[in-house]
């Protein structure tokens, strides 16, 4: 059933971008069935996120289905659905901590938790890896995301980053908007997937020089003309509408 006439018009476009988000995460398989979170804050509702519902496979949800909890974790609308806590630990401690973090994404892909189990972290080996580089975090691994005093060193360790990468673990992105938070995941998967590609290629690997790492930021807004991910956001909503996959409901 709908929810849209329940709801704003502001948080109804953030639902289905959530939810495209949730389908396109699956489109390109970086799902780990169930296990892995996007959360979006809430459009002029202080305090209010929405998630995904906990056992809902990433190309199943649609906007209806996403679940709006508070900081707490604690359902503030009515859902036949429930969501993960411990899922929810690092995303409250994010959105909390950081007022631009409107968006936060959270993947346990197989090349992420690859160099998330390297001693050397990123390295820059690729072009792509050039834009996380830019400003990459670091979180030690502390066991199953279930301690809330966790979430303190969490935020200390991301400080002002966009990307960051959570040790034995996996790939944490957040951002101002939907979009930018995707484009951000989307570089840096493929940052790790060349990287493991590359170190088990059998030769010895060029690094990028320092000094062009130093000014990537620069190029970056060159790149995608200071739109962000907003450039490639709405190709991927219309990718996902010749795949008929269920993000508008």
């Amino acid at each position: 059933m709908s929810v849209q006439n329940e709801v704003s018009a502001k948080e109804w476009q953030m639902r289905t971008d959530l939810a495209a988000s949730y389908n396109l995460v699956a489109h390109y398989g970086w799902d780990d069935l169930i296990f892995t979170h996007i959360s979006a804050r809430v459009a002029d509702e202080e305090g209010h996120f929405l998630i995904n519902p906990y056992g809902m496979m990433f190309e199943e949800i649609t906007a209806s289905s996403l679940v709006k909890v508070n900081l707490q974790g604690e359902k503030v609308m009515a859902s036949p659905y429930d969501i993960n806590p411990a899922g929810f630990i690092i995303h409250s401690a994010v959105h909390e901590a950081r007022d631009d973090a409107h968006c936060v994404m959270h993947l346990h892909t197989s090349a992420g938790v690859a160099v998330s189990a390297q001693k050397a972290g990123l390295l820059p080996l690729s072009q792509q890896s050039l834009f996380p580089l830019s400003g990459i975090a670091y979180h030690d691994y502390e066991g199953i995301a279930l301690n809330p005093e966790e979430k303190q060193r969490l935020v200390a360790d991301l400080g002002a980053c966009n990307f960051m990468i959570l040790r034995n673990h996996g790939l944490l992105t957040c951002a101002d908007n939907i979009a930018d938070a995707f484009l951000f995941m989307y570089v840096m998967q493929r940052a790790c997937e060349i990287q493991i590609m590359a170190l088990s290629g059998g030769q010895d690997v060029i690094s990028v020089p320092q000094q062009i790492v130093d000014g990537i930021q620069q190029a970056a807004q060159m790149v995608t003309k200071a739109a962000g991910g907003s450039l490639a956001w709405p190709g991927l909503l219309r990718k996902l509408d010749r795949l008929n996959y269920p993000y508008k409901s």
